[in-house]
């Protein structure tokens, strides 16, 4: 089978890419959304920030070992657990119970397919495919959290009633922990359900786009789902019973809003 690289875009296609962005703050304008401000500078961020990680994995590529791809990873669960805790208001510690479901998806998943050899142990590899499953966490620990916040705030009569009928809290919270996690689990599977139906999954098409045999390329985006929905639902249920903990007070009674830290 005849292999070919596709053409990686110049600078100057960079900048021609950027009509892209122009038309979506002129449709903002016409239509009168108030997102052209926020477009222009989500596109300028992406930029300098891509421009910043470029330059950074340039270094650790060249000068860097397993130790400082690891501590990248780290900083990627950090960073990823502040954005997810923050979203579930009225969880208290929210983002300490997302860093932990984060971090203990991102070591358990990346654990097992370094000691497995399925990945091979360098920083061009560990990065990125550690930054698709911090990613991958990050969601899927943000929406356990909001659906767990969102299932309190309805359901806390329901959930007050049986306490009070002796149930523990465990109990007393099993059905609304469970409708959240289905909820936030849901796109990740649906996701892994229609993988190659509906369109080609990221690293897949970056390595058919780098010249690799579509099979060797299926091979990789297979492993690459299964990790994904491995450490979705590691990080969405840990998260949300985490945050379980903390919503029941040492007198096993349901606490009060608080807002997330």
């Amino acid at each position: 089978m005849e292999s070919t690289t596709a053409n990686i875009p110049s600078w100057i296609g960079v900048a021609a890419s950027a009509t892209l962005v122009l038309i979506a703050v002129v449709i903002s304008w016409r239509e009168r959304l108030g997102l052209g401000r926020e477009v222009a500078v989500a596109a300028a961020r992406a930029l300098a920030q891509l421009a910043l990680v470029g330059a950074l994995l340039l270094f650790v590529f060249d000068r860097g070992g397993l130790p400082t791809a690891f501590a990248w990873l780290a900083i990627m669960v950090v960073i990823a657990g502040h954005v997810a805790g923050g979203r579930a208001r009225g969880i208290p510690r929210a983002r300490v119970h997302a860093w932990w479901g984060i971090g203990v998806a991102v070591a358990s998943t990346m654990g097992i397919l370094l000691a497995l050899g399925t990945i091979d142990a360098v920083p061009r590899v560990v990065i990125p495919v550690g930054g698709m499953v911090v990613s991958t966490a990050m969601v899927t620990a943000g929406l356990g959290l909001q659906r767990t916040a969102d299932a309190v705030d309805d359901q806390r009569a329901r959930i007050e009633a049986r306490l009070a009928l002796g149930l523990a809290p465990r109990e007393a919270f099993l059905e609304p922990y469970r409708t959240a996690m289905r909820t936030a689990l849901l796109p990740a599977v649906d996701t892994t359900k229609v993988v190659g139906l509906i369109s080609l999954p990221g690293a897949m098409t970056g390595l058919i786009l780098a010249g690799v045999d579509p099979w060797d390329a299926i091979r990789y985006q297979i492993v690459v789902m299964y990790m994904l929905l491995g450490a979705a639902f590691m990080a969405a249920v840990l998260s949300a019973r985490l945050a379980q903990r903390s919503l029941f007070d040492d007198a096993d009674r349901l606490v009060r809003a608080a807002p997330a830290s």
